[in-house]
């Protein structure tokens, strides 16, 4: 079974397991502030659960790249969307401050 890191917490879950799910199954949020309120539910549109990924998981879909290329997005930062990104293995994941955790430039929590 992989294992998701992600706030000094380690959790374990099925392979292929949608990581947004993974996340609020453990009672963990991958998003900021009222964005866990006020988000798509898991549907790729809104943008406010983009984490950074380290680990195996599955190549960026078309509906992820798409929404990661708009504002305050920008394509090139390595983000992930957590309900687009299936677990294939162990992964360590960051999340980064702003309303879609958007802020890449500082450090995670801050």
């Amino acid at each position: 079974m992989p294992t998701v890191t992600f706030r000094d917490r380690e959790i374990e879950c099925e392979t292929g397991a949608i990581l947004r799910e993974v996340l609020l199954k453990a009672d963990m949020s991958p998003h900021n502030g009222r964005a866990t309120l006020l988000n798509c539910s898991g549907h790729g549109t809104c943008g406010t659960c983009a984490v950074e990924v380290t680990g195996d998981v599955n190549a960026r879909g078309r509906r992820e790249s798409v929404r990661l290329s708009v504002p305050p997005h920008d394509a090139d930062s390595n983000l992930r969307l957590a309900c687009q990104t299936r677990v294939h293995g162990d992964v360590a994941v960051n999340k980064y401050p702003g309303f879609w955790g958007q802020h890449t430039d500082r450090d995670p929590e801050s």
